[in-house]
């Protein structure tokens, strides 16, 4: 992805990926919480271990060669900046270096959209995260989960605050997801949207 850089300055990560979630059972299967699903299928694939650290859960693994850290925020979704923010500092990653797993509303069901900086669509994870941070030009992989449908009474929030339908193979998205997480990591972010978005 980039050459190692060596001095103080230099993050020990290659790459840190945020999945934005909720936590309680609740909340588990949830589409606001898809980003937590496709941090738990990566250490799933990489072996990671989660543990309790900056107000979430870590799971440090290894890529290949690539050093990566995984997070899952345990702050609830609206103060999701300020884990963020203490594992960006504890690893010195910058922006380019991070990665957000988030569910988007604006793209249909499944369609999967990498990114680099961008707005923030409403969502109030990434609005508390480009205020912790400072910045919006963090790296996305938006994961659409769509709105309510025609006739559907819910709001938008109720609405990605319920869980998956039946019909909905959450499995093979939350999979092809975190294909595309390996893809940015290893390849680089244009690589990931050639072959995802």
């Amino acid at each position: 992805m980039r050459l190692f850089r060596r001095g103080d300055t230099a993050s020990t990560l290659d790459l840190l990926v945020v999945g934005l979630g909720n936590p309680g059972r609740e909340h588990e299967r949830d589409r606001h919480n898809v980003g937590w699903m496709v941090a738990d299928e990566l250490a799933r694939r990489m072996d990671g271990r989660w543990r309790a650290k900056f107000s979430g859960q870590l799971a440090e693994v290894r890529l290949d060669a690539l050093r990566l850290a995984l997070l899952k925020p345990e702050t609830f979704m609206n103060d999701s900046g300020r884990s963020v923010a203490a594992a960006t500092r504890f690893f010195k990653v910058e922006p380019e270096s991070l990665l957000v797993v988030h569910d988007d509303v604006d793209l249909e069901p499944g369609r999967l959209q990498a990114r680099a900086g961008g707005g923030l669509a409403g969502h109030n994870g990434l609005r508390s995260l480009a205020q912790a941070l400072g910045t919006q030009e963090f790296l996305r992989l938006r994961i659409g989960v769509g709105r309510p449908g025609r006739g559907d009474p819910r709001s938008v929030a109720d609405y990605v605050l319920s869980p998956f339908e039946l019909e909905e193979d959450v499995g093979a998205l939350v999979s092809r997801a975190a294909e595309a997480v390996e893809t940015v990591a290893r390849e680089g972010v244009e690589a990931a949207q050639q072959r995802f978005n």
